[in-house]
């Protein structure tokens, strides 16, 4: 069950691998008392059931040690292979200075189309004040 790979489809099968082993677990734990609930037990078979009990129990430690390991590293934003969670947040805030960037500019236009509107006016009455006969006294 090693996490060479870091496809969320591998970490999806590691993750089933440990929840298998985790009924093992129980498995053999129920299977030893089971023996020891006997009136004669075998002790060969309630140490064989206590022995496959401790090393998947190790097995799913380890594995979760992994497991939890890798999602710390994933949720503190730290650069990790196969995580692309910082560079989503990069885009969004791009994304996001972008929009602003496009509004403001937009905003910009306006004020220069009212001022330039506002100039030609003015622009029209000075020619039609030039084109009209000076008023008598």
């Amino acid at each position: 069950m090693a996490m060479s790979s870091s496809s969320p489809m591998d970490r999806l099968h590691t993750l089933d691998n440990i929840e298998k082993d985790i009924a093992t677990v129980l498995q053999s734990g129920g299977q030893a008392l089971t023996e020891l609930s006997k009136d004669k037990p075998a002790n060969k078979q309630v140490e064989a059931h206590v022995a496959q009990f401790r090393q998947t129990l190790t097995n799913v430690e380890t594995e979760l040690a992994k497991q939890i390991n890798y999602l710390t590293q994933v949720s503190t934003g730290q650069a990790h292979e196969g995580s692309s969670y910082n560079s989503q947040k990069t885009l969004q805030m791009a994304m996001h200075r972008l929009d602003h960037a496009k509004t403001r500019v937009n905003e910009l236009e306006a004020t220069k189309n009212k001022h330039i509107q506002i100039l030609q006016q003015h622009q029209l009455q000075k020619q039609q004040g030039m084109q009209q006969p000076p008023q008598p006294l």
